[in-house]
């Protein structure tokens, strides 16, 4: 009987240990998943643009409704553009994107820096286009809640700081973390000066949801297929350019031939009435506020991988994860 019992016991331990080395197993293939798409992504090789869903409305789909009140130094058709970099800049980047969308966040952190060193040096202006994408498609409202508050930052002349602090702090799709004031009001400490009782109430109030509303509509009506949409003087470079796929060092060369015997700008757009802090993304130096052209970054940082609300990215590195929007 006792010999029994040990050969049972010998046997569960057995099982264990199998469970054991097949879980191991599963999570090595898993982590060798994430790092071969890191790659991929970091390289620029796998990018898919997805395409809209049918219902890419705001907080309650309130999608034209309410006041439209458009942020400090909004530029364009209808104010719906907020500038950064050289106002005369010979090179415009458009650059449409939704906060809760992975593939922005992907975009961002890969070529942020490059974009600012651009700004710097008066070759490149980037122009600003907000969507609401993933409300409409995953329910919430944090896409609707932290384009209010970005262009509540705007108003303080500190949207790109923001707006880096934000890609950087991306919680997962899944995670509405930005429909909480909260959650904003902790990140806009990140950047200094912003954290005031005149932004919180603008973004408690929802002072711009018309404004972002408006600028939803107007990517529905572009008829783009996704987000991120990265456009340079009207042409889309994102995934690719032609035959060419996106890399750092392809847009430098792209703006380069586009720049080709024009001079640098060096005006630069009104954008608040603050025009001296700016603050770095978690894991990585910010560029300017939105108002002066934006100095090199260091590197985005490490993120931790699939993403979550407290880490750099919140999405991973990589273009093709998460892209159907």
């Amino acid at each position: 009987m006792n010999e029994k019992n040990r050969a049972g016991k010998r046997s569960a331990r057995e099982r264990l240990q199998m469970e054991r080395e097949r879980e191991r197993a599963r999570e090595k293939r898993r982590r060798l998943v994430l790092v071969s798409a890191a790659v991929v992504g970091v390289l620029g090789l796998a990018a898919v643009v997805g395409v809209i869903a049918a219902n890419s409305g705001g907080r309650g789909d309130t999608s034209g409704k309410g006041p439209v009140a458009a942020p400090t130094g909004a530029t364009g058709e209808d104010q719906l553009v907020i500038p950064v970099g050289a106002a005369d800049a010979p090179a415009t980047l458009t650059v449409w994107e939704d906060f809760r969308c992975p593939a922005c966040a992907m975009f961002e952190n890969a070529f942020r820096d490059t974009i600012h060193e651009l700004e710097a040096a008066g070759q490149l202006k980037t122009e600003y286009r907000l969507a609401t994408i993933i409300d409409g498609n995953m329910g919430g409202s944090g896409s609707l809640n932290a384009a209010n508050a970005a262009a509540c930052a705007q108003n303080a002349g500190k949207f790109s700081a923001y707006h880096d602090v934000l890609f950087a702090n991306q919680p997962q799709e899944s995670d509405d973390a930005f429909a909480d004031d909260a959650k904003l009001f902790e990140l806009a400490a990140k950047v200094p000066g912003l954290d005031t009782p005149a932004f919180r109430s603008c973004v408690a109030e929802g002072t711009h949801d018309g404004w972002v509303n408006a600028s939803n509509q107007a990517f529905q009506e572009g008829d783009f297929r996704g987000t991120p949409t990265v456009l340079l003087n009207g042409e889309s470079i994102f995934p690719t350019k032609g035959d060419e796929q996106i890399t750092p060092e392809k847009l430098k060369e792209w703006v380069a031939e586009a720049n080709k015997g024009k001079k640098p700008g060096t005006l630069t757009p009104s954008a608040g009435p603050s025009a001296s802090a700016s603050a770095p993304a978690q894991g990585s130096a910010s560029g300017e506020q939105s108002g002066e052209p934006r100095g090199q970054e260091a590197g985005p940082g490490e993120s931790s991988p699939g993403g979550s609300a407290e880490s750099d990215t919140g999405s991973g590195p990589g273009f093709g994860a998460d892209t159907a929007y």
